[in-house]
């Protein structure tokens, strides 16, 4: 069903996949928008137990798009490098595809944005934020069914 890496010497394993998605701070989303059109938008994530999560809002374009079609695709880039007097850098991507959904218990929408306000605010109270907040929050989880790394060293 899916296709194979064209450039399978740089096809970087799993173990390595699910490290980037772990650490990477955020990625593109991407999903079939209005009228057709593919509609890709950066956001923050939290990976757990093979799916990702999204903070939402409660509507908009990825809402509307992601209720009108369940397939999506995700990318992220690490930070990667670039030696002095060169002028490509070096970098490890993931592509995640997989099925997505907008949760809707209220119970594991709040568990999920928990584990990802650990992520980006490990040392803060969230919890006043929560009370004030999580009831305007959608979460968006997106399921993966097979994802692809890829590490780049073009010259």
């Amino acid at each position: 069903m899916f296709r194979k890496m064209r450039r399978f010497k740089q096809q970087l394993p799993e173990a390595e996949c699910l490290e980037i998605l772990e650490k990477a701070p955020r990625g593109v989303l991407a999903v079939l928008g209005d009228e057709g059109y593919p509609y890709t938008v950066p956001l923050d994530f939290v990976y757990d137990d093979g799916k990702l999560y999204f903070h939402s809002a409660l509507e908009g374009h990825k809402v509307d798009a992601i209720r009108n079609y369940d397939k999506a695709s995700f990318c992220v880039l690490n930070e990667g490098y670039q030696n002095p007097g060169e002028w490509w850098y070096y970098f490890r991507s993931v592509i995640a595809f997989g099925k997505i959904r907008i949760l809707e218990d209220r119970d594991e929408i709040n568990e999920k944005l928990r584990l990802l306000a650990r992520k980006y605010m490990p040392a803060e109270d969230i919890e006043p934020d929560m009370a004030k907040n999580a009831h305007r929050s959608a979460l968006i989880e997106l399921t993966i069914e097979h994802m692809t790394g890829k590490r780049v060293e073009e010259k």
